[in-house]
């Protein structure tokens, strides 16, 4: 005689064992939408978030110090294979890139108001954590060399 799995237990199973779906969206990052500046070293960062649309979010951010902009960055966020990529790529004056190419990084980490970023390959940086908190967004970096560091910005209204 064949026994049977009471519904109720078959219906938990499948809940409990069944594939989460964790497919990451740029709608998820709509809480970095707006205008933040603040100290940075002996400067002033800007940082200027656009509205998420179609698979994509960017900023652009521009350092300025002593009256003159120091250096200007472009950074895109897509969904990519179910996650989120971003790329950056930093300028000095004239538009001399910093680095051959942009650096790219893989989402590591989304949770409620943050997110996080782990290099793939080589590139400026390690890790990059973007945190928003009220007024202040706040931009945690780990360099390759291991040092790390927070910037924290305010708002602009």
């Amino acid at each position: 005689m064949k026994k049977q799995i009471p519904a109720c237990v078959a219906l938990a199973l499948g809940v409990l064992f069944a594939p989460v779906a964790s497919a990451a969206s740029i709608a998820d990052l709509a809480w970095m939408t707006g205008t933040y500046s603040g100290p940075a070293g002996p400067g002033v960062l800007e940082e200027n978030w656009t509205v998420p649309r179609d698979g994509s979010i960017q900023s652009v951010v521009r350092m300025t110090s002593g009256g003159q902009t120091s250096m200007v960055e472009l950074i895109v966020i897509e969904e990519e294979d179910d996650t989120l990529v971003l790329r950056l790529q930093q300028w000095d004056p004239g538009m001399k890139p910093r680095t051959e190419g942009p650096t790219v990084m893989k989402l590591t980490e989304l949770g409620d108001n943050t997110v996080a970023f782990g290099v793939v390959g080589e590139g400026m940086f390690n890790t990059l954590r973007y945190t928003r908190d009220g007024d202040t967004f706040t931009i945690s970096i780990t360099n390759a060399d291991g040092s790390s560091f927070d910037i924290p910005l305010t708002a602009s209204r």
